[in-house]
């Protein structure tokens, strides 16, 4: 098993942009939220797999969830880990890996929506999520200008993936990254 420190050298062995690395924390925090719910035993692996999803994206955004194999094979990670970091690029990218698992379906899920969160956050007063409603959200889903690397097909393929309702998705998700600037504060 990889720890959660062994995969952050690794990311920022491949990134150094402050926004990939809070992204990829924020992404790792969401996980372990979520794992904490579904599979409370794994957090850590959970959280991993959050940290290096991203492992290849400042780098080589156009092989993005490709190049991560090759990436993320050379620094020894586990093909467990490999598969279940780079499935949220299923349909996407290239990635040859499709979301199964529960944590997998999440990732894939919540990538594109903590981005759009937090964009929505920055334009509060408070720029935090601390505060944050699910209307305030929904509204800046609906405009397709803000936030628009942020694809809504993904957001919304991914809470199908889930199973359950898109605001049941953003909610949690607003939730999870509470508990993640709570903890970084």
């Amino acid at each position: 098993m990889l720890s959660l420190a062994q995969a952050e050298a690794i990311f920022k062995k491949y990134n150094s942009e402050a926004f990939h690395i809070q992204h990829a924390e924020t992404v790792s925090g969401v996980l372990g939220y979520y794992a904490k719910k579904h599979d409370p035993e794994r957090e850590e692996f959970w959280r991993v797999v959050g940290m290096l999803h991203d492992v290849d994206f400042e780098k080589y955004p156009e092989e993005h969830c490709v190049k991560g194999i090759e990436i993320l094979e050379a620094e020894g990670v586990p093909s467990e880990i490999v598969s279940a970091a780079l499935s949220h690029g299923w349909g996407m990218t290239g990635s040859p890996y499709e979301p199964h698992h529960i944590m997998e379906k999440i990732l894939y899920a919540v990538d594109e929506l903590t981005g759009l969160i937090w964009a929505a956050a920055l334009m509060r007063p408070s720029k935090s999520t601390l505060d944050m409603e699910l209307s305030s959200v929904k509204k800046k889903f609906k405009d397709k200008k803000f936030a628009a690397g942020c694809s809504r097909d993904v957001i919304a393929k991914g809470a199908e993936m889930l199973g359950g309702t898109l605001d049941e998705l953003i909610e949690e998700t607003i939730f999870a990254m509470r508990e993640v600037e709570k903890n970084a504060k």
